[in-house]
């Protein structure tokens, strides 16, 4: 009788299990120094091994001769548990044993001792399935176990098992499987069974199973019908073909081609698909996209298997990480909504439509994904298509593409004539005449005065700007701590000496707010502005004996001031 691959190929010892070699050498370390637990909790998603270690465990508790911790399986306990005939090792499923009456019997059975093995092991899969009464029922046993008895508890949701459970329990986390070890011993169990099993064809297996060995044979023995086992092959036995019609849809609307997406959309639901799993299939393929676009080098761990990576990469490079975080948004706000729709196949046609055309939405995330489409077409150098700037573009003359049209045309016209250039007679070169004298006196200043020797005029004195001028033009400028302090000679003044202004600020309070170089900047711009010069900055303290003294009567208008 013909047997599946998961079932014959199940491990029978801690040195058989796949990837899970952080789990087994501790137990098979608890076996061999006999410090074991009396409660233990394996937690992990589907096909990790959490069953299959149980159960060898409880082989290994029981075998008459262990080898370094594993089960020897020849002894009559090892064949006995094994073949499901030891009454000792019972495996229970939670699921359909829930209730409390259920954990009742099997407390009320437990206290007994073994008939034939060491130790009694209750094996119990999916346990979060257990109602409130039966995990309290349970709590008791767990709590003062006898010395023969020993719990073996098995999860996939952690979250569900009541803490005080928990913390009776010894707790083993089963990781995911990596694709390449998954890959490996697909290829070790195929070249056994005398499969023809291509290495592409086996990493496609290992991703569709998404870390688990038992869905990876499973699937495996799915697709030993085809002598052949390559991509073809899988894509033809795991019903993915339909995945490259997702393909197509998804480069329809990457070229903005809304009538072929319909199109390809209608004939998928007219063959049988519906509406929300093809929406989820494309948020799918998104999805990998975005694993393939922002991590690349890592994506193939990343990617859920149902799409090649040549595909993956292809869209990746045509899509923007804000175009996919905005299509991925309109997928999911759309699938929220298509479940209670009254028509989903509108709904999601609709999807399509804005998907197609980028224009239409005018939301932030929608923004944000033209703007990168744009920034990504300037950095690549691609020209923006002239029908986008001409509403009316030029028909194209076939001629044009003839190597002598343009050695045809004829010269354009001249809408003026250049004037021919002229050297320039002496005439143009002749100095003008000075300045004269009005003409009521020229004939009187020729008698009476030889012409005088024209002197240079003296040069224009430099402009020397006041402390208080300084000070207007800067108020607007500085910030307002100091501009309340401009002209206050206590606090701050300054002068212009050539090309320095001397600054001289109060040391206590003063003096660090104006010590800063965009702030001696700005009071340097206002004196050059004024001085129509370049003016350099000088900053000291001002000293005690220099701060001009205030009046005492002034001082008394204040009555925070108390003279002694």
């Amino acid at each position: 009788m013909y047997q599946a691959l998961y079932r014959k190929w199940r491990p029978q010892t801690f040195d058989q299990v796949v990837g899970q070699k952080h789990i087994t050498e501790t137990l098979k370390n608890q076996v061999r120094t006999g410090r074991l637990s009396h409660a233990y909790l394996f937690i992990g998603t589907r096909g990790t091994g959490k069953t299959t270690c149980a159960r060898i465990l409880a082989k290994a508790v029981n075998c008459e001769h262990p080898v370094d911790g594993n089960p020897c399986g020849v002894c009559p306990a090892c064949r006995g548990i094994t073949e499901g005939s030891v009454m000792d090792v019972v495996e229970l499923d939670a699921a359909s044993n829930n209730g409390v009456d259920n954990v009742r019997a099997l407390r009320e059975e437990a206290i007994f001792s073994p008939a034939t093995v060491k130790k009694r092991v209750y094996i119990i899969d999916e346990v979060h399935m257990l109602s409130n009464p039966a995990f309290n029922a349970l709590l008791k046993i767990l709590e003062e176990p006898p010395e023969h008895l020993m719990f073996i508890l098995a999860t996939t949701e952690l979250q569900k098992v009541p803490a005080t459970i928990l913390s009776r329990c010894q707790r083993h986390s089963f990781k995911r499987i990596d694709t390449a070890v998954i890959t490996d011993y697909l290829e070790y169990i195929a070249g056994q069974e005398g499969f023809t099993l291509q290495h592409d064809a086996a990493e496609l297996i290992a991703r569709l199973a998404e870390g688990g060995v038992r869905d990876a044979l499973s699937l495996l023995d799915q697709c030993s019908a085809s002598e052949k086992i390559d991509l073809e092959a899988v894509y033809s036995a795991m019903g993915l073909a339909g995945n490259r019609r997702v393909a197509e849809l998804l480069d329809h609307i990457l070229r903005h081609e809304t009538e072929a997406a319909l199109k390809e959309f209608t004939g998928m639901w007219m063959d049988g698909k519906d509406p929300v799993s093809l929406l989820t299939e494309l948020s799918n393929l998104m999805r990998d996209v975005l694993m393939m676009h922002v991590a690349p080098k890592g994506a193939l761990e990343l990617i859920s298997g149902a799409f090649d990576a040549g595909t993956l990469r292809d869209f990746a490079g045509r899509m923007t990480t804000e175009e996919l975080l905005c299509a991925m948004n309109t997928l999911q706000r759309t699938l929220s909504t298509v479940k209670d729709a009254k028509n989903p196949k509108t709904a999601a046609e609709l999807c399509l439509v804005s998907l197609c055309d980028s224009t239409l939405g005018e939301s932030v995330a929608e923004l944000r994904a033209r703007v990168s489409r744009l920034e990504k077409q300037m950095e690549e150098g691609v020209p923006v298509r002239r029908e986008e700037w001409d509403p009316a573009p030029r028909r194209a003359d076939p001629r044009e593409y003839e190597e002598d049209y343009y050695d045809e045309l004829p010269e354009p016209p001249r809408h003026y004539e250049e004037p021919e250039y002229e050297e320039p007679g002496p005439e143009v070169f002749i100095d003008e005449p000075r300045a004269s004298v009005p003409a009521k006196n020229q004939g009187r200043a020729a008698e009476t005065k030889p012409e005088e020797p024209v002197t240079p005029a003296a040069a224009p004195a430099e402009k020397v700007p006041a402390w208080s001028e300084i000070c207007e033009r800067a108020a607007h400028r500085v910030p307002m701590d100091l501009k309340i302090l401009l002209g206050d000679d206590s606090k701050l003044r300054g002068r212009i000496e050539g090309d320095l202004l001397k600054l001289e600020a109060n040391p206590v309070f003063v003096y660090g707010r104006v010590n800063k170089p965009e702030v001696l900047q700005l009071f340097a711009q206002a004196a050059g502005e004024l001085a129509g010069r370049e003016i350099r900055v000088m900053l000291s303290e001002l000293k005690p004996n220099e701060r001009p003294q205030r009046d005492i009567d002034e001082l008394r208008a204040y009555p925070e001031v108390k003279f002694i």
